[in-house]
């Protein structure tokens, strides 16, 4: 019987893995997509779009289409997601792997102030600068809400979600960002202060660099911490080795 991978995606790392995986004779790959991006791109392979209702209705799914492995490629701040997919494939009883991209690291010229959660992130600014722009995506916004002082320029693929900070511009724009773009958009809004998320994402890596240059703090927010009994692994390669597949 052909094995049956079911594959969380959203991330450029989920659709390689699909790419990969429906590559292989005899290997079935479904992605599923929370569908919070309105316009995903092409994905290889099934596609499915929505919840599932929790850990007990992925566990359910997972039975009753007789997946055999489950990989979760979320982005690296899809707690909820992570820890369902921990507890459903221990009910159901299949292998579970989390992929998860490395994260950012700073150099010694970077002036970097790690946050635990948003609402640190939050507790950091007024110290740090006036203008901030803020790229931690379209979620959790609120934390920010109180900072009447601070003006920011929030930038997000999708439009956020209120409640935001009065004093907001909003840019909607989509990665990869080339170091000659961040700078220009810095210096054009005057940004003093960079908020994001340690997503260790190249595609929107650039800002961190054009920050060095500048000589910008930049408050990033740390990763969740992974549920425990999870296999966790930083390329496709050790999705494939884990899943006993072959590294083309």
């Amino acid at each position: 019987m052909s094995p049956h991978v079911l594959l969380l995606g959203g991330t450029t790392e989920a659709r390689l893995l699909a790419d990969d995986l429906t590559a292989r004779p005899g290997v079935r790959v479904t992605t599923s997509l929370a569908g919070r991006v309105s316009r995903p791109g092409a994905l290889a392979g099934e596609v499915r779009v929505g919840g599932f209702g929790g850990a007990d209705g992925l566990a359910a799914w997972l039975r009753e289409h007789a997946v055999d492995a489950v990989v979760d490629a979320t982005h690296p701040f899809a707690a909820t997601i992570t820890a369902n997919v921990a507890r459903a494939a221990a009910a159901a009883g299949v292998t579970a792997v989390v992929l998860r991209r490395p994260g950012w690291r700073p150099g010694p010229r970077d002036r970097w102030h790690w946050a635990a959660s948003l609402d640190d992130a939050a507790e950091l600014l007024p110290a740090l600068g006036r203008r901030v722009l803020l790229t931690t995506g379209r979620l959790g916004l609120a934390s920010f809400a109180h900072l009447t002082q601070l003006h920011f320029v929030v930038r997000s693929v999708e439009p956020p979600e209120p409640p935001m900070p009065p004093h907001t511009d909003l840019l909607l724009a989509r990665g990869p960002f080339t170091e000659a773009h961040e700078t220009a958009l810095l210096r054009e809004h005057r940004i003093d202060v960079i908020v994001t998320k340690d997503s260790g994402a190249e595609a929107t890596a650039a800002k961190l660099s054009a920050a060095r240059s500048l000589g910008l703090p930049v408050v990033v927010v740390r990763r969740p911490a992974l549920p425990d009994g999870v296999t966790a692994v930083s390329d496709l390669a050790g999705v494939l080795d884990l899943l006993g597949l072959d590294v083309a």
